[in-house]
């Protein structure tokens, strides 16, 4: 959502992000470093690009193959300042709704703090104890840390849509940095049904680092939006509070939903039992069968969707991201992250 009586403020947050960058490539703000190598999964813009689906797929790829992975995340709306290890029962509240949804769906161990790097060390410190392992966990994904660099990372993948393309910078814009940011990034993925994203990107930027060879070689990784659409007959209300919930209601429709309804709440709203009982009064007031909304509002709706009706059931629709010539994209990664030991794909 563009912002233009906020125009004005843009050249002052620009100002604000150049000094930051500034001071941390003159080593005037410290850059901490983990034992163990760091893949960071991040974007340019606020969100909706697909970043925790991403950090899953990364996380279970390289798992498959033998790494000992773990998740490190802020954990956005958490109340405690404390480093932690998510637990699969616990709430939003207490981890953040996206780290808690990656450890659910991936069953790895997922830390949070708003220093990444006291997560990390928190995750290196239970992988020796567990296992009795000096060196610690093999890798860290980080997930939504392109802009947190005060943690090295030894990989640092950028998410890049059209709409960052046309965007502009906060607050009258989505964007976080500028796009000149994109040099930062050893790999960038990009919609694969948004080609002109990757003609972009060959235009601006050298690609000296490519080559011809078979294998996956460039820094460009094409990846698929895949959303998981509940199976309902008849029409639905669909509710969410995420960065882009436009593109959640047009995913139900293009899979065949009816709406008779949608309804948006704030990025990461804290949903209350005054919330529900509007959402069910709208959906009996539109004789919906059934309330629709995303895993991770399902995550923060936490013991309150116990307290829906059963006349309107309420279902989730799950989001994965798919990248085109996975295992070579994923061998890549691997070869990246030597000498950590690796074994060849399932």
């Amino acid at each position: 959502m563009r912002r233009p009586l906020l125009a004005p403020f843009v050249p002052l947050y620009a100002a604000a992000v150049a000094l930051r960058n500034r001071r941390i490539e003159n080593g005037s703000e410290p850059v901490r470093r983990l034992a163990a190598p760091v893949v960071s999964i991040g974007n340019l813009s606020t969100g909706g690009s697909g970043k925790t689906p991403l950090a899953i797929a990364v996380a279970q790829g390289l798992s498959r193959r033998g790494f000992q992975v773990d998740v490190l995340s802020r954990g956005y709306g958490r109340t405690s300042r404390l480093a932690a290890r998510v637990r699969l029962d616990g709430t939003a509240e207490e981890f953040g709704d996206e780290p808690l949804l990656i450890a659910r769906e991936t069953g790895l161990p997922v830390y949070v703090a708003r220093q990444r790097y006291d997560a990390g060390l928190l995750a290196e410190a239970d992988a020796t104890s567990d296992a009795g392992q000096a060196a610690g966990p093999c890798v860290h994904i980080l997930d939504d840390g392109f802009q947190h660099r005060q943690l090295a990372r030894a990989v640092d993948i950028l998410l890049l849509s059209s709409q960052d393309l046309e965007d502009t910078l906060l607050p009258a814009g989505n964007l976080r940095e500028p796009l000149r940011a994109i040099a930062r990034a050893d790999v960038i993925a990009v919609p694969a049904d948004e080609p002109e994203v990757e003609r972009y990107l060959r235009q601006v930027i050298p690609f000296d680092r490519c080559t011809e060879a078979p294998r996956f070689s460039e820094p460009i990784w094409r990846i698929r939006r895949v959303m998981q659409v509940p199976d309902v007959d008849g029409p639905v209300l669909a509710f969410c509070g995420i960065a882009r919930p436009g593109q959640f209601f047009a995913g139900l429709q293009a899979a065949g939903l009816r709406l008779a309804a949608s309804q948006a709440f704030p990025d990461h709203h804290r949903y209350t039992a005054r919330d529900l009982a509007r959402l069910l009064a709208l959906a009996h007031g539109r004789n919906a069968s059934a309330l629709v909304t995303t895993q991770k509002d399902l995550v923060r709706l936490g013991p309150l969707a116990a307290d829906l009706s059963g006349s309107v059931p309420l279902v989730a629709a799950g989001l994965s991201v798919e990248i085109e010539d996975e295992a070579a994209a994923l061998d890549w990664l691997a070869a990246r992250l030597a000498p950590m030991p690796a074994r060849s794909s399932l």
